[in-house]
């Protein structure tokens, strides 16, 4: 899963959050435990700015000594994967699609953070592109 680093900053009476890596990805909370609960959230709406732009979502960089990350959910972060390589490969969803066997409707479900889609989807197409999807317990 994509880990990506927070900073948390006293702003006031509260504390702000940002991230040095999606500066899209901005909010706030009443404390830590808060503002990282808040955190969590603005990252995930943050991607929202990726995929409909149909930009690279930018890989997490290494935290520092103490720094808070926040992780994103495995499907969430295979779909980030799988966003990333089409953009770099220039493979459009009716290409992916024409490899893979199915329609463009289904790779772009399979692009869209808001649909649940099955992890067995997301690594065809990951291996339709010449990559391969590895899960492991660390």
């Amino acid at each position: 899963m994509r880990a990506y680093p927070v900073n948390l900053r006293k702003d006031g009476k509260f504390i702000l959050v940002t991230f040095p890596d999606i500066p899209e990805a901005i909010s706030q909370g009443d404390n830590r435990e808060h503002a990282l609960e808040m955190a969590k959230e603005a990252l995930q709406l943050a991607m929202d700015f990726y995929f409909e732009d149909r930009r690279p979502v930018p890989a997490p960089s290494k935290p520092k000594r103490g720094q808070d990350v926040v992780e994103l959910p495995a499907s969430l972060s295979a779909k980030i994967l799988l966003l990333n390589e089409m953009l770099l490969q220039k493979v459009r969803p009716a290409e992916l699609a024409r490899r893979i066997g199915t329609t463009p409707q289904e790779v772009n479900r399979l692009t869209n953070i808001r649909h649940t889609s099955r992890i067995d989807g997301i690594a065809g197409a990951l291996k339709a592109l010449g990559k391969t999807l590895e899960i492991r317990a660390v």
